[in-house]
């Protein structure tokens, strides 16, 4: 799924930290990064982790269903 202007980059995290299966990052070079490490959220994301700087546009894979659904449910929720 594409994802669009995350303003809160900590929720985010927070989000993919609660879900159960796995979350993937599709860089623009079409490597997969697993959100659910911390080192690669580090690595795939330091320069959006301050708190004032948005994310302007993301393709994310989660793989349980109720995973998406938490996803939809905080972008939905942070517009």
């Amino acid at each position: 799924m594409k994802i669009y202007n995350v303003k809160d980059v900590d929720g985010f995290f927070k989000v993919i930290d609660s879900c159960e299966g796995k979350v993937e990052l599709i860089t623009g070079e079409g490597d997969r990064l697993n959100l659910k490490s911390k080192l690669c959220q580090y690595v795939s994301l330091t320069s959006l982790l301050k708190s004032d700087v948005e994310i302007p546009e993301l393709e994310v894979v989660a793989y349980e269903a109720g995973d998406t659904e938490k996803l939809i449910r905080f972008l939905m929720e942070n517009q």
